[in-house]
C-alpha cells in the first residue's frame, strides 16, 4: 500500500487514485439518487398500448405491434390494490410481460392506477374491482376471440378467484395466482391468533377504514416494517456499493420499485370489505361473499387453477394459499412450489428463472401446444396439523434465514413452534367461546319483566350499530340491516294505516320468504302479537284459537286467508302482480299501498314490547290435537341468545333457515339465534333438495337448521353433491331421529348435530351441545330456567308423592315429568304449580316425560298425554320410535296405540332404506335397550309414513287401519321369551281370541 522512506510512509499512487475514484463515483451516484430517486439502468420498459380506459382501470396490451398480439394466447395479469401495475414489468428482460412475450404469448395487464389520483378513487369498493375485472375479461375476449388465462399476484390473485366465481368461470381458460391466500384463518401471517385477527379485522372494517384510506407511503412503510432487518440491511448494502454502478444497475429497478415507485394507495371502503369478508369471516373458503349484492362462492369455479406457493412466504402462507383446493372442489387445482418469499414469487431472480417460464409452459400445456411444466403437482387438501399450523415448514424458515440467525437449530425451533401453535390453538378456542358466550349470558341475566326486548328492538339495535352488515340472503341477493329495517318501517306504515294496533292479534299466514320475516318484525315493532298460522287445513281453527283479528298473508295463501272472513293484508311477491280475489273481499295489497302520506299516530312508540308480554302464538299438532303455544318476548330472547351461545354463532356464520317461521325451530332457533349471534340468515323457499348443495356453497352456509326428519329429504336426494369439502360445521334443530342423526354425521363429516328441546312455555331449554350421545336432548342450557324431574307414574298419570305429600324427585333412570322454575321474566301466561317439592315453591310443567342418566343428560320418552297404555304397562312412543330408528336398515319409525278385542296394544311401524328389512334378531337386540314392559307388542314394515308440515312422522293414518296384516315383515313380542317373532295369521287369531272381552281402558 505504501513504503517507508526516512521514517515516513509514502502512499502508493494507485491506491490514492482508486480511493479518489471511488469517492467521486459515490458522490456522482449519490447525487443521481438524490435528484432522481435512483440510478438510471438504461433499460426501457416494455412497450404497451392502453386499449381500454375507465375511471376504474386502464387495460394495457404489451407488445401491441408484434406477431403475438394477433396470434398469441391472451394472458391477463392483475396487480394487488397496493402495488402498481409495473410489478409485472420491473425489468423488461426478466419481468413477467417480457418473458411471456418471448414465449409467444399475448400479455395484458390491468392498471387500477392509484385511488388518490383518480376521480372518486377513495370511494372504490371491492365490488368495483371485481366488476372492473369482469369487464376486462369480456374486453380481452372481444379483442382476441379467445378465452383468457387470468393471473394475479397476492390480492390480485384473490381478485382473480373472485371474478372467476362471479362469472362461474365463463370465458376464463385458467387461473394463475402467486402467493394468494384463500383460507386466511388457516395460517395467519406471523402467527397472529385467529381470535385477535377476526376481532381486529371487524373493528378496523367497521370503525377505521370506513373513515380512513391508506396512502402509498403508508403501504410502502407497512411492507418494509414486515421485515425491518432485511430492509435496513438492503439499504446498508446499497450505500456500501454506491461507488460500483455496474454492480448496482442489475438490481436497481427492483430496489426503486420496492423503495418508492411500486406502491399505490388503497381506498378505505375496499380495504374494509376485504377485512370483513375474507379475514373476519373467511368467506373465500366458506362461500357467501358478496359482490354487487349477490352471494358468490369459489365452489362455482370450474376452470383449472395453478397456484404458486412460496415456501418461506409469511404473507401468503402455504397453508392459506392451498385453501383453494378446499374452496373450489370442482376445479382441477395444481401448485408450483418455490423457495421464495412473498415478493420473490413475481420479481427477482427466482421469478425470472422459474415463475414466469412455468407460467408460459402452463398456458401452452392447457392450450394443448406444450408439455406439462416440470415441478408442477396436483394440489392436495391441506392438513393444518401436518403443516404445523402455517404451511411454512420450520426447516424452510431456518434455511431461509440461516445467514441472519445462524445459531438457531431446526429441531429446537420445531419443538418451540409446535408448542406455541398448540398453545395458541387451545387459547384461541377457549377465548373465542368465552368472548362470544359471556356477553350473551350476561344480557339474559339482566332481563327483567319490564325490560324492553323484542324481535323488532333487536333488529333496530343491530341496524343502528352496523347498518351495512349483511342481514340475510334470499335467491342470491344479499340484504343489509339498513335495507331490512327500512322495509320493516315501511310495512309498519302499511299495517298502522290498515288498523293494526298494539296488543292486537295479527295472523301471519305465509310461506318461507323475506316478507314473512318483515311482517313478524313489523308486528313486533308496533307492539302487536304475531299469530303464526301453519298453511293447510287447520287455518280456520288456528284463527279461532289464536284470537286473530287481521291476517297478513302472501299471494300464495291469499285464498285461505280470505276464506276466514277476516281482513287480509297481502305482503310479498313484488308490487307488479295481480291478485285474483273476490272484489267484495276485505283485501289490502300492502305492496301497492301509497304510504307516502301515512302519518304515524301519537300512540306509536317503536318496539315497545316488554319481556313479560306476549309476543307470538304458535301451534302444535293438527286437526283435533291442534293446540296453542304462547311465547313471550323473554321466551323468544331466551331461545335466541341460548341458541347463539350453544352453537357459538358469530358474524362469520351463515345460518340456512329451512324451517318456516310458524314452526318454533324457524322462529326461535333460526331467526332468533342468527339475530342474537350476529350470523347471516340464508332463506330458502322451503326444503328443495335439488337446491341444497348449490345454496350451501353459494351462500357459505356454516349452520343448517332442521326439524324432525327434514334432513332425510336431503340425504336421499340424487342431486346432493356435497363431498368432504364443504363449509357446514353444525346442524341445529329438534326431533332428528337417531338413525338420521348418524347418517347426517357420516355424510357431512366433520359437522356436528346440536339437538335442542325447548318448552314453548316454562322457559326450559335443553341442548345436546357435545353431540356425543346420539338421541339425547342433553342438559339445561345456561340462562334457561332451573329444571327438576318430578317422579311420575305413567300407568296412573300421577306424580309420585313422598310421605309428606310433596312430589318426589325422580332418580337417575326413573321416569319423570320435566318441570321448569318460572323466573322473574317468565311467562305470566303459564299455569304455575305451587308447593311441588317443598312449601311455597313454584314450577311450570312442560308436559313431557324424560329419563336422566348418571351423567346428567336427559332422554325424551313422550308427551305425557301420548303415552300408550297396554296390558303390560305404559309404553312411551318417542323412545320406541328412536330405538327402532337406530337399526341401520330402518328409515323412519313411529309408535302408536290400537285396541284389539278390547285390549290396548303398542304398535311400532317403520319404513326401510333400500327395501332391506331387519331380522327378528336385530329387532330383539335393539329393544334390549329399554325395559321389557315398555317394548311394543308389534313391529311392522310399511310402505310409507306420512310427514307433517314440520317433517314430523305421523301415525294417525296407520292407527286408523287397526291391527297390521300378518306378513313376513311383521313381528310380535313373545312375552315368554322376550324376543320378537314373525306375526302369522294363526298368532293374530290367537290374539283376538285371548283379548276378546278384556280391556285396560281407553288408549
Amino acid at each position: 500500500m505504501g513504503r517507508r522512506v526516512g521514517g515516513f510512509v509514502a502512499l502508493d499512487t494507485d491506491v490514492v487514485a482508486e480511493s479518489v475514484r471511488r469517492l467521486v463515483a459515490t458522490a456522482q451516484n449519490g447525487l443521481e439518487v438524490l435528484r432522481y430517486g435512483g440510478l438510471d439502468p438504461g433499460a426501457p420498459s416494455s412497450p404497451h398500448q392502453v386499449v381500454e380506459r375507465t375511471s376504474m382501470y386502464r387495460l394495457r396490451r404489451y407488445f401491441p405491434n408484434s406477431d403475438t398480439a394477433s396470434s398469441g394466447i391472451p394472458v391477463v395479469l392483475v396487480p394487488p390494490m397496493m402495488v402498481s401495475a409495473e410489478v409485472y414489468d420491473v425489468t423488461r428482460d426478466a419481468g413477467a410481460v417480457g418473458t411471456l412475450h418471448e414465449m409467444g404469448l399475448d400479455p395484458w395487464v390491468v392498471d387500477f392506477g392509484s385511488p388518490d389520483q383518480e376521480e372518486g378513487g377513495w370511494k372504490r369498493t371491492l365490488t368495483d374491482h371485481i366488476l372492473a375485472l369482469d369487464e376486462v375479461v369480456d374486453h380481452v375476449r372481444s379483442y382476441t376471440g379467445r378465452d383468457v388465462h387470468l393471473g394475479g399476484y397476492s390480492q390480485g390473485g384473490m381478485f382473480c378467484y373472485q371474478v372467476a366465481a362471479y362469472r362461474r368461470s365463463r370465458g376464463i381458460a385458467s387461473l394463475i395466482t402467486f402467493g394468494s391466500p384463500v383460507d386466511t384463518l388457516a395460517a395467519l401471517p406471523f402467527g397472529i391468533p385467529e381470535i385477535l385477527a377476526t376481532r381486529s379485522a371487524d373493528f378496523l372494517a367497521d370503525h377505521v377504514f370506513n373513515r380512513l384510506s391508506i396512502t402509498g407511503w403508508m403501504a410502502r412503510t407497512g411492507f418494509q416494517l414486515l421485515d425491518p432487518v432485511k430492509t435496513v440491511r438492503s439499504r446498508i448494502d446499497f450505500l456500501r456499493q454506491l461507488h460500483d454502478r455496474e454492480a448496482l444497475l442489475p438490481r436497481e429497478p427492483q430496489r426503486r420499485f420496492l423503495d418508492d415507485e411500486g406502491w399505490v394507495a388503497w381506498s378505505g371502503p375496499a380495504v374494509a370489505e376485504v377485512l370483513r369478508q375474507f379475514i373476519a369471516h373467511n368467506r373465500m373458503v366458506s362461500g357467501g361473499f358478496v359482490i354487487n349484492d349477490r352471494a358468490v362462492t369459489l365452489a362455482d369455479i370450474t376452470c383449472p387453477v395453478l397456484a404458486f406457493v412460496g415456501e418461506v412466504d409469511d404473507i401468503g402462507q402455504p397453508l392459506a394459499v392451498r385453501g383453494i383446493r378446499k374452496a373450489a372442489p370442482r376445479a382441477e387445482v395444481y401448485e408450483y412450489t418455490l423457495r421464495a418469499g412473498h415478493f420473490g414469487l413475481v420479481v427477482g431472480t427466482v421469478a425470472s428463472q422459474q415463475t414466469w417460464p412455468a407460467v408460459g409452459e402452463w398456458v401452452q400445456w392447457r392450450e394443448g401446444i406444450g408439455d406439462r411444466p416440470v415441478g408442477m403437482a396436483t394440489m392436495a387438501v391441506p392438513d393444518p396439523e401436518a403443516d404445523h399450523g402455517t404451511g411454512v415448514s420450520i426447516a424452510s424458515r431456518v434455511t431461509h434465514t440461516v445467514a441472519t440467525l445462524a445459531d438457531v437449530g431446526t429441531e429446537v425451533g420445531k419443538g418451540v413452534t409446535d408448542l406455541a401453535v398448540g398453545a395458541v390453538r387451545g387459547a384461541r378456542g377457549l377465548t373465542g367461546e368465552a368472548v362470544r358466550a359471556l356477553p350473551r349470558l350476561a344480557r339474559l341475566g339482566q332481563i327483567q319483566p319490564r325490560t324492553r326486548i323484542s324481535v323488532g328492538s333487536l333488529l333496530s339495535e343491530v341496524g343502528r350499530k352496523n347498518p351495512h352488515r349483511e342481514c340475510f340472503i334470499f335467491e342470491d341477493r344479499v340484504y343489509t340491516f339498513e335495507a331490512v329495517n327500512r322495509r320493516i318501517d315501511n310495512v309498519v306504515l302499511g299495517l298502522v294505516d290498515s288498523g293494526v294496533r298494539p296488543a292486537m292479534h295479527v295472523g301471519v299466514l305465509m310461506d318461507v320468504r323475506p316478507s314473512a320475516m318483515a311482517a313478524v318484525a313489523a308486528i313486533s315493532r308496533i307492539g302487536a302479537v304475531s299469530v303464526l298460522i301453519p298453511p293447510g287445513p287447520d287455518v280456520a281453527e288456528a284463527v279461532r284459537l289464536g284470537g286473530v283479528e287481521k291476517i297478513v298473508t302472501d299471494p300464495e295463501n291469499l285464498d285461505s286467508a280470505v276464506a276466514t272472513g277476516l281482513p287480509a293484508l297481502v305482503l310479498g311477491g313484488g308490487d307488479v302482480r295481480d291478485l285474483d280475489v273476490d272484489p267484495d273481499a276485505d283485501v289490502v295489497d300492502l305492496e301497492r299501498l301509497d304510504i307516502s302520506g301515512v302519518q304515524l299516530p301519537g300512540w306509536y312508540v317503536p318496539d315497545p314490547g316488554l319481556a313479560r308480554e306476549l309476543a307470538f302464538i304458535l301451534f302444535n299438532g293438527s286437526g283435533d290435537t291442534l293446540s296453542v303455544r304462547r311465547v313471550t318476548n323473554y321466551r323468544w330472547a331466551l331461545s335466541a341468545f341460548g341458541t347463539a351461545t350453544a352453537a357459538s354463532l358469530g358474524r362469520g356464520d351463515t345460518m340456512y333457515c329451512l324451517a318456516p317461521l310458524h314452526h318454533s325451530s324457524g322462529l326461535l332457533v333460526s331467526f332468533g339465534g342468527a339475530l342474537a349471534g350476529g350470523a347471516r340468515i340464508a332463506l330458502s323457499r322451503g326444503l328443495d333438495p335439488s337446491q341444497f348443495s348449490d345454496e350451501v356453497h353459494r351462500y357459505g352456509v356454516t349452520v343448517v337448521t332442521y326439524t324432525w326428519s327434514m334432513m332425510r329429504e336431503v340425504l336421499d336426494s340424487p342431486s346432493l353433491h356435497i363431498d368432504a369439502i364443504h363449509p357446514i360445521r353444525l346442524f341445529i334443530g329438534s326431533g332428528m331421529p337417531p338413525g338420521l342423526w348418524r347418517r347426517t354425521l357420516e355424510r357431512f363429516e366433520p359437522a356436528r348435530v346440536l339437538e335442542f328441546y325447548a318448552s314453548t312455555e316454562g322457559n326450559v331449554v335443553l341442548a345436546n351441545v357435545s353431540g356425543a350421545k346420539i338421541g339425547s336432548k342433553g342438559r339445561p342450557l345456561p340462562g334457561s330456567a332451573d329444571v327438576r324431574l318430578a317422579a311420575y307414574d305413567a300407568a296412573t298419570g300421577r306424580l309420585v308423592e313422598d310421605e309428606r305429600g310433596f312430589v318426589r324427585e325422580a332418580q337417575d333412570g326413573e321416569v319423570g315429568l320435566l318441570l321448569g322454575r318460572p323466573g322473574p321474566s317468565a311467562s305470566v301466561l303459564s299455569t304455575v304449580m305451587r308447593g311441588v317439592f317443598e312449601a311455597g315453591d313454584m314450577w311450570v310443567s312442560t308436559d313431557f316425560l324424560f329419563r336422566r342418566d348418571a351423567d346428567g343428560d336427559y332422554w325424551l320418552l313422550d308427551n305425557r298425554r301420548a303415552v300408550i297404555p297396554t296390558h303390560h304397562g305404559p309404553v312411551f312412543s318417542q323412545i320406541v320410535a328412536d330405538v327402532l330408528d337406530s337399526i341401520p336398515r330402518v328409515d323412519i319409525a313411529v309408535a302408536y296405540g290400537i285396541t284389539v278385542g278390547g285390549t290396548d296394544i303398542a304398535v311400532a311401524a317403520c319404513t326401510l332404506r333400500e327395501n332391506k328389512a331387519p331380522t327378528a334378531a336385530e329387532i330383539t337386540a335393539a329393544f334390549d335397550a329399554i325395559p321389557p314392559d315398555e317394548r311394543p307388542d308389534l313391529v311392522h314394515v310399511v310402505r310409507d309414513i306420512p310427514l307433517g308440515p314440520s317433517y314430523r312422522p305421523s301415525a294417525d293414518a296407520l292407527r286408523e287401519r287397526g291391527l297390521p296384516t300378518p306378513t313376513v315383515r311383521t313381528w310380535y313380542l313373545d312375552p315368554g321369551t322376550g324376543t320378537y317373532k314373525r306375526f302369522t295369521k294363526a298368532v293374530a287369531a290367537e290374539w283376538k281370541a285371548a283379548t276378546a272381552g278384556t280391556s285396560t281402558g281407553a288408549r
